[in-house]
Order: structure tokens, then sequence, then C-alpha cells
């Protein structure tokens, strides 16, 4: 996968399975919404869902739950969902990935420019970051509500390297999700993937620059770029 010559100037990443462990808190959050509601098989429109901006959930949601439910409110879903999410962040706080620190540490020391592109509404990303003490690592923060179309569209990561001035081809992205590699190869980045609920096709190990375990290993792969 490795490839010859890829002159790095920056390292955009995602938040949401990549940065911090939102993605197995939302998943139990949206099946006890859906046992509530008694809709089947939440695990496979979830991971249809992963990466999406809210639009995007809405529009997967119901074309998904209404043939089990005619009367489905995929909005009503999705915002009990939320609340739900809200009362665990509120009480038990929003783990971090592991192997973080150490990662945006080593790379932040480096001088190569971070930005994150995530698919999460920036008044949330800009808060959970902060939270969890990662905020100053990154200099720009491209989110959901300032894209018209959320990933597999490319829009969010070509705004996340016009943010930070640096093209595309020397960029590099990090991902958990198929629809989050799929954004960043089509805007025509590197892409790193490190697997979080979802597990890489053959399609998409053959969008990855990298396919790694761990974000504690990226800033040795990358330490012949940097």
């Amino acid at each position: 996968m490795k490839q010859i010559g890829f002159n790095l100037k920056a390292v955009i990443f995602d938040m949401d399975g990549v940065l911090l462990d939102t993605e197995s808190i939302c998943k139990k959050c949206w099946q006890i919404e859906a046992d509530k509601r008694g809709l089947k098989n939440v695990d496979e429109v979830y991971y249809k869902c992963v990466g999406q901006a809210r639009q995007d959930t809405l529009s997967t949601l119901t074309d998904f739950f209404s043939p089990q439910d005619k009367n489905f409110d995929a909005a009503d879903f999705y915002l009990s969902s939320v609340e739900l999410f809200k009362e665990v962040e509120k009480t038990d706080g929003i783990p971090k990935m592991k192997g973080v620190d150490s990662c945006l540490k080593s790379l932040f020391s480096t001088g190569i420019p971070l930005a994150v592109a995530s698919s999460t509404r920036k008044k949330t990303v800009l808060r959970q970051l902060k939270e969890a003490g990662l905020f100053d690592y990154f200099k720009t923060f491209t989110c959901g509500d300032s894209v018209a179309h959320s990933k597999p569209d490319p829009e969010i990561y070509i705004k996340a390297c016009d943010s930070i001035s640096v093209e595309p081809k020397n960029c590099l992205a990090v991902e958990d999700s198929p629809n989050g590699v799929r954004s960043a190869f089509a805007a025509g980045m590197k892409v790193v993937m490190i697997p979080d609920l979802i597990k890489p096709t053959e399609e998409i190990s053959k969008m990855c620059f990298s396919i790694l375990p761990s974000i504690d290993l990226l800033p040795s792969f990358l330490a012949p770029y940097c």
C-alpha cells in the first residue's frame, strides 16, 4: 500500500471513532431507541450512517426503517438518540481512543499542521475536543454544518484542505469508516484507515495508503514523510 514520493504537508483527522470513542456510545443509544419502537436490524443502518452528517443520516434512516414502520419519524428517532447520548456524556464522559494523546503529541512536535474534518456539528466538535484536552493540537475544524454534502462526498475534505492552504495531494486523512475513506480518497488525499466498528472491505482497502490497528502507530508510520 505504501507509495514513494508522498510530500506530506498536513494531517487531517476525523473525530468520531478516531480521536474520541463516540461511535460505540452512539450505537448503543440507537439500539435503545430502536428497541423502544420495535425496529429491527439497527446495526445495519447504523453502519450505513457512520460518517454522515445529520441530514443525510435522516434520509438513510427513513429509507431503512419506513418499510418496517410506515409512521417512522426519523427526526424523532435521531433527536431521542442524541438526548440519550448527552445523558451518557454528562454522566460518564467520552473516552479518548487508545493512543490518541501520544499520537497527537508526537505529530504536533514535528510542526506539521493538524486539522479536523468531522461530520458532527462544529459546536459539538469544539466542546468535546476541549473537554478531552485535544483542542489545542489542531489548526482548523471543518464540520458537518459547514458543508452541503457529508461523507462520502469529498466536500468536507476539500474544504478542510483549503482551510489550511494545503493541496489535497499533500494531505493525509485519518479515518475509521468506509464513508470517511471514500470521502478523503475522492478529494485526492492519501488515507490511513484505523478501523473502529467497521472493518475494511476489499474496495475500501484499495483506497487506503495504509490500514493500521491503532492510532499510536501513526507517528512511526509517517516518520519517513515528516
